[in-house]
C-alpha cells in the first residue's frame, strides 16, 4: 500500500529535524573539512525550513522533497566523516 502523502512528509520533517539535532561536526574547528560540515549542515537546515514553509502554504510534494534533500545532505556528509553521528537507530545510513 502507498504511503500516504501527508503522514511520509510530516516523518520526514520529524526525521531530519532529529538528525539535526544528532549530528554535530567531527572535524577540528578551523580546518577545511570542518568549513565544509558546516556548509552542509546549513544546508539540510535550510531545506528544514523550506519544507517548513512548503507544508504551511499547502504543499506537500515540495515540502517532502526539501525535507528529503536535507537529510540527504546530512547523511552523505556522516558517510564521509563531517559528522559525528548515533551508529544506531533509524537517523543515519552509518554503520
Amino acid at each position: 500500500m502507498a504511503a500516504d502523502l501527508e503522514e511520509k512528509t510530516n516523518r520526514y520533517g520529524e526525521l531530519l529535524a532529529a538528525a539535526l539535532e544528532a549530528a554535530t561536526i567531527a572535524p577540528p574547528d578551523g580546518t577545511p573539512m570542518a568549513e565544509a560540515a558546516a556548509d552542509c549542515y546549513e544546508m539540510a537546515a535550510s531545506y528544514l525550513e523550506d519544507g517548513r514553509h512548503f507544508r504551511e502554504q499547502g504543499d506537500p510534494v515540495n515540502a517532502l522533497a526539501s525535507f528529503s534533500y536535507g537529510h540527504a545532505w546530512l547523511d552523505a556528509g556522516a558517510r564521509i566523516g563531517l559528522f559525528d553521528v548515533p551508529r544506531d537507530g533509524h537517523l543515519f545510513t552509518v554503520e
